[in-house]
């Protein structure tokens, strides 16, 4: 099926494709939070008699009394979320682990903007589970990914272009980020900005403005229009800015503090001999263990959040404590069950859990700062809200997008100005060194899927034989189809040069050979293909990857098959040439 969009001009054709991004969103975005609230009856309802608090724009209520009739069984229905997420995800498909969003960026800048058909599938089965049984982490990551999935499968089956499948990609980053959070416009600029972490994506705003809004509008229907957590009505008041600028000074050091601890037990438990699809049981584990003394860090915390924001601090769980001990450490601990949940191989978003911690970290300097300055800072609700725009706003690398979020989330427009200065602090205090997205690059120049734009002088002057060739990546004439699906997979790829006696013969695809279950690669393969000469440019390769939709392409030398170079080794190339230039330069 080819409608041939690609002919359109931009705006009819991103018009049409938004839209159709924006009614997937919305779906899927339903359906995941349905599979959410279906997970969240089983394990705590019914198993540990335990009522999940909720936001007052989802059902929420202002009044909320923690109990739970088996408090006992909090570590091991987290726990079984933990291992029944890691089966399914280490089994059917590994790259659904993780926080999501982050593997939609990935696919953005990396792999011309594929993600595999049943993704989108795995992910959402995978992150209710994980966030219905109390792991620490977010809906938004995983419904980033979700749409993004169906945004590359759009672009194939409407004939869209690599360019315009990366783009698809990005729409449905937002629109699935501005959809299940009810923030149509945060969610239309972050799909631009979250890319980078310090540039923006343009083309990527006016269809992500068209999905968003119809995405947010399927989803609102049904759920309401309700801002999550309800409407803040108070003034602005001037006065207030210092301590604004105080808090995103604090929520830019803490947001570092989240990064490096995520990535850093993401490292410890990738090192670890255990079985992949236990590690997630094992982060679980230790997540149900925390929140048997705060139960405040299981799940969203969207219900915990609404609560900090409304002044309710009696509703917490203290055991005995001083509140304000609770405030000082629930980020902290927050930060810990978050990045045991899904730096372990747990599926869930990192957003919400940055939500939490920068409203916590609010709630706690708005005490501070009402305990001193009762007459200037009478309530804590707009220090909650602007620590989580600045907090995150930080550790995303997504300044303008949470700003807008947010308002949207909270329905007020009265908090603007303490946000624009709290976040640009945060952010500033930050850097652009760390971002809880590690797949973000710099700018636009620094990403593989913009290397035609920028790169291309530098990559004129790069020659093929100058490149890392591998001459251990084919298959065979005579190899087993089984064999060749394993060289795909070992090599992350899609597809395979066929070779027979030294000659370069085509190619096999792994959608020609996947799932079937004997046979051998002259059965299956595509003869013909192009491939490039050892004194060609890394240019005329990058334009073959481009063209064939692949990340290789074949080396041939005098009717002799080489080997394959692919884009990484491109990539590698490049940053050591233009790394020598810079020295040199720098000699100058």
């Amino acid at each position: 099926m080819n409608l041939k969009l690609s002919s359109l001009p931009y705006f009819e054709r991103w018009f049409i494709v938004g839209a159709i991004i924006g009614i997937v969103a919305g779906l899927g975005a339903l359906a995941f939070y349905y599979a959410i609230r279906l997970f969240e009856i089983i394990f705590f309802t019914h198993i540990v008699g335990m009522p999940i608090p909720r936001p007052l724009g989802e059902g929420g209520s202002a009044v909320y009394h923690f109990f739970a009739l088996r408090y006992y069984l909090i570590p091991v229905v987290v726990a079984a979320g933990g291992l029944l997420s890691g089966i399914i995800v280490y089994t059917f498909d590994p790259s659904a682990e993780g926080h999501g969003t982050d593997a939609a960026i990935r696919a953005f800048h990396n792999n011309h903007g594929k993600i595999k058909r049943r993704t989108p599938v795995v992910k959402t089965i995978a992150s209710a589970i994980t966030i219905g049984s109390g792991g620490s982490a977010g809906r938004e990551g995983p419904t980033a990914l979700i749409a993004a999935g169906i945004g590359s499968f759009l672009a194939d089956v409407l004939g869209l272009s690599p360019k315009d499948r990366r783009i698809a990609v990005a729409v449905g980053i937002g629109a699935g980020i501005g959809t299940i959070f009810k923030a149509p416009i945060g969610g239309s600029v972050l799909g631009a900005e979250i890319l980078y972490r310090r540039d923006f994506e343009s083309e990527v705003i006016f269809p992500s403005l068209v999905a968003s809004s119809i995405g947010y509008s399927i989803f609102a229907s049904v759920v309401g229009f309700e801002p999550i957590f309800g409407d803040y009505v108070e003034a602005f008041n001037v006065l207030r800015l210092p301590f604004y600028a105080v808090l995103g000074l604090v929520a830019g050091v803490m947001s570092i503090l989240y990064i490096r601890t995520f990535y850093g037990l993401r490292n410890v438990f990738k090192k670890w001999h255990v079985p992949n699809h236990v590690k997630p049981m094992i982060g679980g584990a230790v997540v149900g263990i925390i929140a048997l003394l705060f139960p405040e860090i299981l799940g969203t915390g969207y219900g915990w959040v609404e609560i900090l924001e409304l002044g309710k601090f009696n509703e917490l769980v203290t055991f005995g404590l001083p509140v304000l001990i609770i405030l000082i450490m629930l980020p902290f601990v927050k930060i810990i069950a978050t990045s045991f949940t899904v730096s372990s191989g747990g599926s869930g978003g990192v957003f919400a859990p940055g939500i939490f911690i920068g409203a916590s970290l609010g709630a706690l300097f708005g005490v501070l700062f009402h305990f001193f300055v009762p007459g200037i800072v009478p309530v804590v609700a707009p220090f909650v809200i602007i620590g989580m725009l600045s907090f995150f706003g930080a550790a995303g690398k997504v300044p303008l997008a949470v700003i807008l979020m947010v308002v949207e989330m909270t329905g007020s427009l009265q908090l603007l100005p303490g946000a624009m200065l709290a976040v640009s602090i945060a952010y500033i205090v930050s850097g652009t060194k760390y971002s809880i997205y590690e797949s973000q690059v710099e700018q636009r120049r620094d990403s593989p899927a913009n290397m035609g734009e920028y790169h291309t002088p530098l990559l004129l002057e790069m020659k093929v034989s100058s490149l890392k060739i591998r001459n251990d990546i084919y298959a065979d004439l005579y190899y087993t189809i089984y064999r060749a699906d394993n060289i795909m997979k070992e090599n992350d790829l899609l597809s395979l040069p066929v070779v027979y006696h030294d000659k370069l013969m085509g190619a096999v695809y792994l959608y020609d050979i996947d799932n079937k279950s004997y046979g051998y690669v002259k059965d299956y393969y595509k003869p013909g293909i192009s491939y490039v000469k050892l004194d060609n440019s890394a240019e005329n390769a990058w334009e073959l990857m481009m063209r064939n939709r692949t990340k290789w392409c074949a080396v041939v030398e005098n009717g002799k098959f080489m080997g394959i170079i692919t884009l990484e080794s491109i990539l590698d190339r490049y940053e050591e040439n233009v790394k020598t230039i810079r020295a040199q330069e720098s000699e100058q």
